[in-house]
């Protein structure tokens, strides 16, 4: 019986040797039920990773085209602002020579105006007007009384 004993153990190492490298097809009814569980899991995963990325994809799309219009606006703006300048500066401009035609002019070979006489006020032909108007032309465009909205 000696040396059966050796063949047998033999034996049964080579088998469970084999065993071991072939694998084992068993699997308990409550690991396939977590297998299929984690495999649909992943597989809604990865449905739901594709609508995000197709929404990340739109939501770029259009921050693009936001980004464009506002490029566009303020470009718009810039040429708004160069312009409003201008026109403050010939409004500028405009006032000015208006102001400039106002004033009167004197002619230099004038002689000085002689003191009046007694009794008579010292000019009449310089008209009164009120302290709180202009003397801007109404002609011009330029009314500065209060308006109501």
């Amino acid at each position: 019986m000696k040396c059966r004993s050796p063949w047998l153990i033999g034996t049964v190492v080579g088998f469970s040797f084999a065993l071991g490298l072939v694998g084992c097809d068993y699997w308990p009814p409550a690991l396939q039920s977590e297998i299929e569980q984690l495999r649909s899991e992943t597989q809604t995963l990865t449905m739901e990773k594709i609508q995000l990325q197709a929404q990340v994809a739109d939501m770029s799309k259009i921050k693009q085209e936001l980004q464009e219009q506002i490029d566009e606006l303020s470009r718009v703006n810039q040429g708004k602002t160069a312009m409003i300048t201008s026109l403050q500066h010939q409004l500028d401009t405009a006032r000015a020579r208006a102001l400039k035609a106002m004033t009167p002019r004197t002619a230099p070979h004038k002689t000085q105006v002689k003191p009046a006489m007694k009794g008579r006020p010292a000019s009449k032909s310089a008209p009164k007007t009120p302290a709180n108007k202009s003397q801007t032309p109404k002609a011009m465009g330029f009314d500065n009384r209060p308006r109501s909205l």
